[in-house]
């Protein structure tokens, strides 16, 4: 095979959990004078809980930037914790990608606890895991995604032959910045990334196994004449 790695985005790319993020939003929101929605959540997607925060706070919400952030995680964390809302399909895929031997890396600006409880759910089937509480600039930096190829051992030159999925655009820059072949997943997303930096975008996760997956990276480096 011609792919080397898959590095998986966690949020609305791996779990179908943004509306997860929303609700906490809101109800954090109204419980402290402030006014939210599923839209102005939906515009913040992607962008690190401290950055949701400070909007929140401009729409009303007394809290504070580190109390909301607390507590948003919490209550994100629970929920996950009683049921991981996977993306119909990919376990299918990651369980295809360990048996061809092809390593899968999280790649999430999420919390440890979030990410590690992700990770629990899906015993085996992930190499390791980048977090929001890595030593690493937040998307859309590259550095989350490099980071993972280096944990692996991958040099930045050999990028192309590692996957991104991500679903947002703040993500989907993150992984053309680091470039590798970056797939577009828009099964959950509400926005338009139709015109944003990705090589493919794919609707799920159906018929996506190793071969499909190392496909892309054919096809990627084919384009770019290797």
């Amino acid at each position: 095979m011609q792919v080397k790695a898959v590095f998986w985005d966690l949020d609305g790319t791996l779990i179908d959990s943004e509306p997860l993020w929303h609700d906490g939003e809101i109800e954090i929101a109204e419980a402290n004078n402030g006014h939210w929605t599923e839209e102005l959540g939906w515009e913040c997607s992607g962008t690190p809980v401290p950055d949701v925060a400070r909007k929140m706070i401009e729409h009303g919400c007394t809290l504070s930037v580190e109390a909301i952030d607390k507590q948003l995680k919490q209550y994100v964390f629970d929920h996950e914790k009683a049921h991981m809302p996977w993306i119909p399909g990919v376990l299918d895929t990651l369980r295809s990608l360990k048996e061809a031997g092809v390593p899968s890396v999280l790649v999430s600006t999420s919390p440890r606890p979030i990410v590690e409880n992700v990770l629990d759910a899906a015993p085996g089937l992930f190499a390791g895991y980048v977090c929001g509480d890595d030593d690493a600039k937040h998307k859309p930096s590259p550095e989350p995604y490099l980071l993972a190829a280096s944990k692996l051992g991958i040099a930045r030159e050999d990028m192309a032959r590692c996957v991104v999925f991500e679903d947002t655009l703040v993500g989907l820059t993150a992984g053309a910045a680091s470039g590798a072949t970056l797939i577009a997943q828009t099964c959950t997303i509400r926005t338009d990334t139709s015109q944003g930096p990705q090589f493919k975008s794919i609707d799920g996760y159906e018929g996506v196994d190793a071969e499909a997956v190392d496909g892309f990276v054919r096809e990627r480096l084919a384009s770019d004449g290797e």
